[in-house]
């Protein structure tokens, strides 16, 4: 595929455009760097995943058209994140169909196929591992239960981490096991939510990584409060932000390594 002639969208999810910035910003450089024109559409709102999942349809709809009509005039739309991307691609065409609109229907599976998140685009559509990303530290990566099971990314994270230059990339034990967020569930179950976390959180201190990576901000949010909370010394940082990460930059920057925006 001729990509860099194409204008990919930028989905940025609204937690990342409210909370962590710098992860939409890093896959702007990232995609602009492979050659990539990019585009960040103003109209983008909420996936409505929220509405969605707490049994809300027809609260959702109004987030379907949006992002139909945001986003369908552009070649690809990526995203950083399994969770929204999978609500898209999972929820929208379901939503849609349920609404009884076989004209919707049609402009939800036409955009869905060309909906992707940031590790399918770069493996599948882009068709690079090694994106000249240097990162010297060492990471341990959670596979969140949406980008798994959901998007279904399988090992695309880890072949990319794999190839960043000077990266030491360290197995998590019990890897596939839920961090404890899932969204709403850590408000209504904080007690089992904490207690799944705390889980994680042992497991990612065991692998003596400096660096808890993710491609879900959502699921990062949630790991990155616990070890804080411990003064564990472990930085939590998006995947995008890794392979945005290159050695001219920084050294330009003065650092060792970009500084993720959620909790420490």
């Amino acid at each position: 595929m001729n990509v860099p002639t194409s204008t990919v969208a930028l989905f940025a999810t609204c937690i990342n455009d409210t909370m962590f910035p710098e992860t939409p910003k890093a896959v702007v450089r990232l995609l602009e760097r492979l050659g990539c024109r990019v585009d960040f559409p103003l109209q983008q709102t909420c996936c409505g995943q929220m509405f969605t999942n707490t049994g809300y349809f027809r609260e959702a709809m109004p987030s379907v058209r949006n992002f139909v009509d945001t986003f369908e005039r552009y070649d690809y739309v990526v995203g950083p994140s399994g969770s929204c991307v999978g609500s898209v691609r999972d929820q929208h065409p379901m939503l849609a169909h349920r609404h009884g609109d076989p004209g919707l229907q049609r402009r939800v599976e036409a955009i869905v196929a060309k909906t992707y998140d940031l590790s399918e685009f770069l493996v599948d559509v882009l068709g690079v591992t090694d994106v000249g990303a240097y990162f010297p530290h060492r990471v341990t990566y959670h596979p969140t239960c949406h980008s798994l099971r959901v998007t279904k990314v399988g090992d695309r994270p880890y072949r990319l981490l794999s190839a960043v230059r000077g990266l030491t990339l360290v197995e998590l034990p019990n890897a596939q096991q839920c961090c404890g967020f899932g969204g709403t569930f850590s408000l209504k179950n904080s007690d089992v939510s904490v207690a799944m976390g705390t889980d994680k959180v042992r497991a990612v201190l065991d692998t003596g990584a400096e660096y808890v990576v993710t491609g879900d901000n959502s699921c990062l949010m949630h790991i990155g409060g616990l070890l804080s909370r411990m003064r564990a010394g472990v930085t939590p940082i998006h995947l995008a932000e890794i392979l945005a990460s290159t050695e001219d930059a920084l050294v330009a920057a003065g650092a060792t390594a970009p500084q993720q925006g959620g909790s420490r």
